[in-house]
C-alpha cells in the first residue's frame, strides 16, 4: 500500500548537511521528513573524517613512542596491532553515533524514514511505498569516492574510504593512486603503523594547497619513508590480492600488496530521477544559484558536496543555515566561500583559508603584501619541539584576503583567521 504524506521540509539524506538542517528546522517549528536510504550520519561519521582521524590519532601515537627521547623520555619501538587500531576506529564511530541517530532526530520530532527517494513529480519524492509532499525540498545526498576506468582496476581488489577502515590485516604495502589530502593523510598513518606505502600522483601531491606549504608536508612524509610519485598517470592495473601492480603512463611501475583509490568524489545524484524533478544537474552537482536554490525548480535546495562546491563536512553544515533562513524567515542568504577553512590532518597539519599567495598575487598585483612568522620564533612551539612550520597571511590595504599555515596544530589555529 503507498501512503501519502505532506510536510514543510522534505530532506534526501542524513549526512552532516541534511542532519543540520533537519535539526534547525524542527525546532523552529516546521514540520520535517528524513530520508536515508543507507548510514545515518553520512560519509564523515561512517567513512570519512571520524575515521580517518581516529586511525592518524592511532599512526601518530606510536609514532610519538618511537620519537620521544628529545623531551629526555626513553624510545620504546610502537609497535602497532593494525586489528586493534581499527577496533578504536570501531569505537570512535560508534561513541559520536547516537548524536546522529535516527532515535535522536526523532526525539527531536523528525519523521525518519529509512529509504532511498526519487522524484516523481516537482513537488514529490517517493521512498519505498510512502509518497512525500512538500513545500521545500533539501537534497543532502552528498558524495562517493571517484574511481576511475583504469585499465584492469576491474580484475583487482582495491580499497576507498568507504572500504578502508573495516581492513583487518595491516597492508605489507600500500599503493595509493591520488596525492591529494585523503591518499596523503592516509599514507603517512600507515608509514607509521609499519606499512611501507607508495603514492601514485598523475599531477602533483597536494595540488590545490600553496606549493611552499606544501613542500613542507610532501618532503616530511618522504622522510618518513613514504615514497610519493609524481607526473605519474596510472595507465594499468595488474596483479591479483596480495601483489598488485600499477602501471604508469611513462613506463614506470609499482607494486604492493594493497591498493587505495584516493583520486576524488563524485556527486550522488543518480537515484534521485532529478529530470522528473526539473532539477538541472552536471558532473559537479545540482545547478544552484548563491542561495544554494535550484536554478530550474525553485522548491529545491542542495547543500554539501551535491551542491559542486567545496566538498568538506563543514562546508555543509554551513550550508544548512543558509538555507534555513531563506526556507524558514524568507531572508536573503548567500553562501560565500571566501571565509571557509580547510585542513589536511597530516603532521605537520597544513590549512588554508582564503586567497592563496598566487591566488592574491593574480587578483591584487601589486597591492598584495604578505606577511610570514615562522614557527621557530616562537617561545611555545620551541618548548615542545614543534619549529617545522611557518604562517603566511596575504594582506591587501591592512585586511587579509588570505592565510596559509603548515606546522603543529595548523588547523587550530587557521580558525582565527577564517
Amino acid at each position: 500500500m503507498i501512503k501519502r504524506i505532506k510536510t514543510d521540509i522534505l530532506i534526501i539524506g542524513a549526512g552532516s548537511g541534511g542532519l543540520s538542517v533537519a535539526a534547525g528546522a524542527v525546532q523552529m517549528g516546521a514540520k520535517v521528513v528524513l530520508l536515508e536510504g543507507h548510514k545515518m550520519g553520512g560519509d564523515c561519521l561512517n567513512y570519512g573524517c571520524v575515521p580517518s582521524k581516529a586511525l592518524i590519532a592511532s599512526g601518530k601515537a606510536a609514532y610519538v613512542q618511537r620519537h620521544s627521547e628529545q623531551y629526555g623520555v626513553t624510545n620504546a619501538p610502537g609497535e602497532v596491532d593494525y586489528a586493534a587500531a581499527k577496533d578504536h576506529v570501531a569505537g570512535v564511530i560508534a561513541q559520536i553515533a547516537p548524536v546522529d541517530s535516527e532515535e535522536r532526530f526523532e526525539g527531536l520530532g523528525v519523521q525518519v524514514i529509512r529509504e532511498y527517494g526519487h522524484f516523481i513529480s516537482e513537488t514529490e519524492v517517493q521512498a519505498g511505498d510512502t509518497i512525500i509532499t512538500a513545500r521545500r525540498i533539501v537534497i543532502a545526498t552528498g558524495s562517493s569516492p571517484l574511481v576511475p576506468p583504469i585499465p584492469g582496476l576491474e580484475n583487482v581488489p582495491y580499497e576507498t574510504n568507504e572500504t578502508l577502515f573495516d581492513l583487518r590485516d595491516k597492508p605489507e604495502h600500500l599503493l595509493i593512486i591520488g596525492g591529494g589530502p585523503i591518499g596523503m593523510e592516509m599514507a603517512q598513518a600507515h608509514i607509521r603503523m609499519g606499512s611501507k606505502v607508495t603514492v601514485i600522483e598523475g599531477d602533483v601531491a597536494l595540488g590545490k594547497d600553496d606549493p611552499e606549504l606544501a613542500q613542507i608536508v610532501l618532503q616530511t612524509l618522504k622522510d618518513e619513508g613514504v615514497e610519493i610519485a609524481e607526473k605519474a598517470t596510472a595507465a594499468e592495473i595488474k596483479g591479483k590480492a596480495g601483489a598488485i601492480e600499477a602501471v604508469t603512463k611513462d613506463g614506470r611501475s609499482f607494486k604492493g600488496s594493497h591498493l587505495l583509490m584516493a583520486v576524488g568524489r563524485r556527486t550522488n545524484t543518480d537515484k534521485l530521477d532529478l529530470d522528473v524533478g526539473g532539477v538541472d544537474v552536471t558532473k559537479a552537482g545540482v545547478k544552484v544559484d548563491d542561495s544554494l536554490r535550484s536554478t530550474s525548480n525553485r522548491r529545491v535546495y542542495a547543500i554539501g558536496d551535491v551542491a559542486g562546491g567545496m566538498q568538506f563536512t563543514h562546508v555543509a553544515g554551513y550550508h544548512a543555515g543558509v538555507i534555513i533562513r531563506s526556507m524558514l524567515f524568507a531572508l536573503p542568504s548567500k553562501a560565500k566561500t571566501s571565509h571557509i577553512p580547510w585542513v589536511t590532518y597530516t603532521e605537520p597539519e597544513l590549512a588554508q583559508v582564503g586567497l592563496t599567495e598566487a591566488q592574491a598575487r593574480d587578483e591584487h598585483g601589486k597591492k598584495l603584501e604578505v606577511v610570514r612568522f615562522d614557527y621557530h620564533h616562537n617561545d611555545r612551539a620551541i618548548a615542545e619541539r614543534r619549529t617545522k612550520g611557518f604562517i603566511k597571511v596575504m594582506v591587501v590595504k591592512g585586511r587579509p584576503v588570505g592565510a596559509s599555515i603548515v606546522g603543529y596544530q595548523a588547523g587550530e589555529l587557521i580558525g582565527l583567521w577564517a
